[in-house]
């Protein structure tokens, strides 16, 4: 009977031996793991400082950009108004011909019978000219 006993305790030394060694090899398996995991952090982490870096300094140019052109645009305020002071000149100016044109028409027709005489004498104070320079 105490052979069994020392028999079984032999047997739970063994099992209990071979309990410990399977978990150190899961343990070593696990902090292999975790350090693979920790180097893949650690890189990228250095990445995300590059980029970062990067970033910034896209944003930074950006942000220049963006006032470059603004003042760029404030520049061209100035040329569209003068374009639109030259366009509002140039429809005072057909508005102008126009009533001129009117005023012009209505007088004609109203004095046609004076428009009529005058280039008849016109015309008759032309041929004068053209015979006495050609004597």
């Amino acid at each position: 009977m105490e052979s069994l006993l020392y028999i079984s305790a032999i047997i739970a030394a063994v099992a209990f031996a071979v309990l410990v060694i399977y978990l150190a090899i899961t343990l070593k398996a696990t902090q292999r793991t975790l350090n693979n995991v920790a180097n893949t952090l650690e890189g990228l982490e250095k990445q995300m400082e590059g980029i970062t870096s990067e970033t910034t300094e896209l944003l930074k140019k950006t942000n220049q950009l963006a006032e470059d052109v603004n003042q760029k645009t404030s520049k061209l305020d100035g040329i569209f108004d003068g374009a639109k002071g030259i366009g509002e000149t140039i429809k005072d100016f057909n508005s102008s011909l126009r009533q001129l044109s009117t005023s012009i028409t209505e007088n004609a027709y109203r004095n046609k019978d004076q428009a009529s005489q005058a280039v008849k004498w016109g015309a008759a104070m032309v041929d004068l000219w053209k015979k006495s320079k050609s004597k």
